[in-house]
């Protein structure tokens, strides 16, 4: 049977079945049409999600494209690390002694590193410096960030981008530098790698809140900070060092230090310590022999330390400028002990000679006048049986007797027994030489007022002229001539202290200490030279006691300092520098003029 045997039969199946397909077409037609209109707004929504999400995309990865893949926690933290900023430091004038410059840091991000052994090779070739064996161990770890090299120059960091190796990168960085070289190295101290102080001033700044500063985010750019400024003149401290480099040389010491005090204001002006180093090579101060002998080191202070005996005695009111003191037998027995003179009178000499001679039994009498606990109170009040504490955060206690009976007394009157840093030492005779006031040393510029505010009285103007007219009078006739640098109305005392090596005093191994100041009328500066185991000379017929060394050495610091300073000469002795004295008919009174 054909297809068309029966059209009326199949005609209305499929025009019921076209009918049904319509119906349905329409019926999703509308729901369609009904979604889509009640869903504008959602849809425009989606679409703007969409876009946001696409976009942030693309500027990620045109950033990425620019600027390298974002930094890993440890990237951020070294990040922050590298970015301490520092003040400049400056001296009394204003000259630059620390500043900051900027420098880059290459670090290496070893997961992303795939020929380690190619990447140690090229980076060692350009920076010869580093280890390979070293860096090629830091690139095998899983770390996300390790340092390659700190602080390249211009020229490494160009050959280092040369090599264009991948997961190696660069930070800015800050390097801290010092002009002046090895000048002021042992005030200044130095910082690390990320810039921060770990010694001297530098440090002292960090306590002072830089890097708290600096890790919460505060401080933008080096400007933020106001520059430190010292006491410190660069003038004289060059000088200075140029003189004790002289001195070591020529009197063949092992080492020596130099420095000078501003007594009315507690200001050191220079203070240098050799052998030093160089802050801008750091490692140079690792070595033992390169401490700050001023103010880490403790000594025995030799004949010094007879300025505090004859200062405690004259204070104490049991004794006068013109007390005098039996020498004769140059020997004072007690117990099994015997204390000789070293140039003794075999006279009775009043006070003024035993610091004119001296006289070790003298300085011996007098403090055992005062006892033993008047003596040690006294020593007490001048400071010099506590640490001395100042901007430098190193510093070291003297070292006192555990057992402190007579005997003691008797030593360390003529400066053998106690051993003190030489600042603490020179700031007692700074307050001797000042008027009375005992001013702790600083390192940063102050002026007289504020000194003085802060400052302890420890003795009587009487007593600080009487002191000043002795010193003065050692200068003229006494130990300290050599020194005594003219036209600067210079007073001082020398001070020769054996060394003791395995618990014995050796007399062929010295350290000898010299202290003037100038003008003993109207006192400025205190000058101190310290050296150690310097050699006698043809020139010193064979000596090494300090008049021949330290207090060569400090007369040459005078003549070259004292005009930098603003001392001017004076061609004619003050008058009546001393009323006192001569009121008192004090020994020698009126021959302390210099002529």
């Amino acid at each position: 049977m054909s297809e068309d045997a029966h059209p009326h039969l199949e005609a209305p199946a499929v025009a019921a079945e076209t009918a049904r397909q319509g119906r349905l077409g329409q019926t999703v037609r509308a729901m369609f049409r009904l979604a889509i209109e009640r869903s504008h707004a959602r849809v425009g929504l989606v679409g703007l999600a969409f876009a946001g999400v696409f976009g942030t995309i693309s500027v990620k990865l045109l950033a990425m494209a620019a600027f390298g893949e974002p930094p890993s926690q440890e990237h951020r933290v070294a990040a922050a690390s590298t970015t301490a900023i520092r003040p400049d430091i400056i001296d009394r004038n204003g000259e630059v002694l620390a500043t900051d410059i900027r420098t880059v840091s290459v670090f290496a991000e070893p997961r992303n590193i795939y020929d380690k052994d190619e990447a140690v090779e090229l980076l060692t070739a350009v920076l010869p410096q580093l280890n390979a064996g070293e860096l090629r161990a830091k690139l095998s770890t899983k770390k996300g960030f390790v340092w390659v090299k700190r602080e390249l120059t211009p020229k490494q960091q160009a050959e280092v981008h040369r090599l264009g190796i991948p997961g190696v990168g660069f930070l800015p960085d800050h390097k801290r530098v010092y002009p002046n070289g090895t000048a002021a190295a042992h005030i200044l101290g130095v910082t690390n790698l990320d810039n921060v102080g770990i010694a001297g001033i530098e440090k002292y700044i960090d306590l002072q809140g830089n890097r708290a500063l600096n890790e919460f985010g505060l401080v933008a750019k080096q400007t933020d900070l106001k520059p430190v400024q010292l006491s410190v003149d660069l003038r004289a401290q060059f000088a200075v060092r140029d003189e004790l480099a002289w001195g070591i040389e020529h009197f063949k010491a092992k080492a020596g230090a130099s420095m000078i005090l501003d007594v009315n204001t507690g200001e050191v002006i220079a203070l240098v310590s050799m052998p030093d180093f160089d802050p801008n090579n750091p490692v140079d101060a690792l070595t033992d022999d390169r401490i700050n002998r001023m103010n880490v080191g403790v000594y025995e202070m030799g004949s010094t330390f007879k300025a505090m005996t004859l200062a405690m005695a004259l204070d104490s009111g049991k004794y006068t400028v013109n007390s005098t003191f039996d020498t004769r037998g140059g020997v004072l027995n007690w117990g099994r002990q015997k204390i000789h003179e070293y140039h003794g009178t075999n006279r009775v000499i009043t006070m003024p000679e035993v610091f004119t001679h001296s006289s070790n039994i003298g300085s011996a009498k007098m403090a055992l006048g005062i006892g033993v606990p008047g003596h040690k109170a006294f020593l007490k009040k001048m400071g010099l049986l506590d640490r001395l504490r100042t901007e430098l955060p190193e510093s070291a206690a003297p070292i006192i007797p555990p057992r402190w009976t007579e005997i003691n007394t008797i030593t360390i009157a003529f400066g053998h027994g106690l051993a003190v840093a030489p600042l603490q030492a020179a700031a007692a005779v700074g307050a001797i030489a000042n008027g009375g006031d005992l001013i702790t040393p600083t390192f940063l510029k102050t002026t007289e007022p504020e000194a003085r505010a802060k400052a302890t009285r420890v003795l009587s103007p009487q007593t600080s002229e009487a002191m000043r007219f002795i010193m003065r009078l050692n200068a003229v006739e006494g130990s300290a001539k050599k020194a005594a640098a003219p036209f600067y109305y210079v007073g001082g005392k020398t001070g020769t202290a054996e060394k003791v090596i395995g618990g014995r005093y050796v007399k062929n191994r010295l350290f000898t200490t010299f202290m003037a100041a100038a003008p003993m009328d109207k006192p400025k500066y205190l000058f101190v030279t310290i050296m150690d185991e310097p050699q006698g000379l043809p020139e010193s017929g064979g000596y090494a006691t300090a008049a021949w060394n330290s207090g060569v050495v400090t007369g040459r610091i005078i003549e070259r300092v004292a005009p930098i300073l603003g001392l001017p000469p004076k061609f004619e002795p003050p008058k009546n520098p001393f009323p006192l004295m001569v009121k008192l008919g004090a020994y020698h009174a009126t021959m302390v003029d210099g002529k």
